[in-house]
């Protein structure tokens, strides 16, 4: 998007800035393109919200893999495992209490939250590698920067006149660019996970994470006005945690469900140090004593309600969900203590704090996230089927790249047709792939390869 970093100025006392929250200030709650309210009574982050819930982007994460992909049956029960938007949709759940809980705006949270995953393509982090591959030469693919893409660009929303900004004039002949959803400042800045574009990590410079594409770096820079370095919120940072609580929790309930996990063999060798392996380096630090994280699993084992056998039976169903929410409820309680005994009881918001995960909670977390990984991701036909999925993104890029604008759905058709050069037109081909849910890629692969 095009613009400068100068606000529009609103209306004063509207009455978005009466029922928000006094604990977030008109700049948190501005808007990149001013807008009118329509009716009295929702604060902007209740706007914010309801505008993440009825985006189409939401609706496609019900056809994008977790971790179980829908559809296959197990040996024990057909768990109708998670899929992206089930997954969103938890950890809104978690987020929007555990924000509340330390002061946040439970609104502005949950909305981070649902749109926490909406950049994620096709197929998961497989997808992910793959489109990153392809777009290599026009600034690469991240999950995360296409979410804030799709927040401020893609979802057809909101439409302004003129060059995208939050001055832009609205004269009449300019012709209409979109902003998005249009969301607040704050919301927005709550979505991003990783605040800083490409190879700009700031204490991993090897890292594939970040969070902003170059071509939208005006909107993320308006976002990120009087932000302290790359910093996250807050409400990030909740989100983030809800995160890694959600996933790692319902994961390996999915894989107890599907029957890929034995609870017995978390007790022993050599499982458990095939566990350790999987974390240390990917879910914890490299230098991680594994000890440490054989006593996070034997507290976790050691709890009354832990699971320690699965039959697929009603009573085995309902002690299993209650060791999610024991686990959940075990996760966020041990992060609301240490922030509090950190912070005080204030409110908490923006970044007047840093949330507090002690070091055991996130070990805990860490080994569950290893064990869905050893026994779930890391299957033969797992695997068989990863790389059949990451050909089928390569050879739909090739194809797409071949015959566009065919194959593009109309919104990327005329985006297609205005780009201004080859890297712009690789980008709109990136953006309609990383949409498609799993389902439609495969469609959309089988016809055009057959005519290639």
């Amino acid at each position: 998007m095009e613009g400068t970093s100068t606000e529009t100025p609103r209306p004063p006392q509207t009455h978005e800035h009466r029922t928000t929250s006094p604990a977030y200030d008109p700049t948190s709650v501005a808007r990149w393109a001013a807008e009118p309210d329509k009716r009295p009574g929702r604060t902007a982050f209740q706007r914010d919200r309801a505008r993440v819930l009825h985006s189409s982007a939401l609706r496609r994460l019900a056809g994008k893999t977790q971790v179980v992909t829908p559809g296959a049956r197990s040996q024990v029960w057909d768990a109708s495992p998670r899929t992206r938007l089930t997954h969103s949709l938890e950890c809104a759940q978690v987020g929007r209490e555990l924000g509340a809980a330390l002061g946040c705006d439970p609104d502005l949270v949950e909305a981070a939250c649902l749109s926490h995953d909406l950049g994620h393509p096709p197929f998961g982090h497989n997808g992910e590698q793959a489109l990153n591959e392809f777009a290599e030469d026009c600034g690469g693919f991240e999950g995360n920067a296409q979410s804030l893409r799709l927040l401020t660009r893609i979802e057809p929303k909101r439409f302004v006149r003129g060059p995208a900004g939050p001055s832009a004039a609205l004269a009449d002949g300019d012709d209409l660019v979109s902003v998005g959803l249009n969301l607040t400042r704050a919301t927005l800045d709550a979505a991003t996970k990783y605040p800083w574009p490409r190879g700009a990590h700031p204490t991993d410079p090897d890292s594939s994470k970040f969070g902003v594409y170059e071509d939208d770096r005006p909107v993320f820079d308006w976002i990120r006005e009087g932000a302290p370095g790359t910093r996250t919120t807050f409400e990030a940072q909740v989100m983030d945690w809800a995160d890694d609580v959600a996933y790692s929790v319902h994961d390996v309930e999915d894989g107890l469900h599907a029957g890929h996990i034995d609870p017995n063999c978390l007790h022993a060798e050599p499982e458990r140090r095939e566990i350790f392996q999987v974390a240390v380096g990917r879910y914890v630090a490299a230098d991680t004593d594994p000890a440490e994280l054989s006593a996070a699993l034997d507290r976790l084992l050691g709890q009354k309600w832990w699971p320690h056998g699965y039959d697929g039976s009603a009573v085995a169903q309902g002690r299993l969900k209650d060791a999610t929410s024991q686990l959940i409820g075990r996760f966020c309680l041990a992060a609301e203590s240490a922030t509090r005994a950190r912070h005080g009881t204030g409110r908490l918001t923006r970044y007047a704090a840093e949330l507090v995960v002690p070091r055991a909670a996130r070990l805990e977390c860490a080994v569950l996230k290893a064990v869905a990984d050893r026994y779930v991701m890391q299957r033969a036909e797992q695997e068989l089927l990863r790389a059949d999925q990451r050909v089928v993104v390569a050879e739909l890029a090739e194809a797409l790249t071949a015959r566009a604008p065919e194959g593009l759905d109309p919104q990327f058709r005329a985006l297609f047709d205005e780009a201004c050069d080859d890297r712009a037109r690789k980008r709109v081909i990136v953006d309609q792939i990383s949409s498609l849910t799993d389902a439609a890629a495969r469609s959309l692969h089988a016809r055009l390869r057959v005519r290639v």
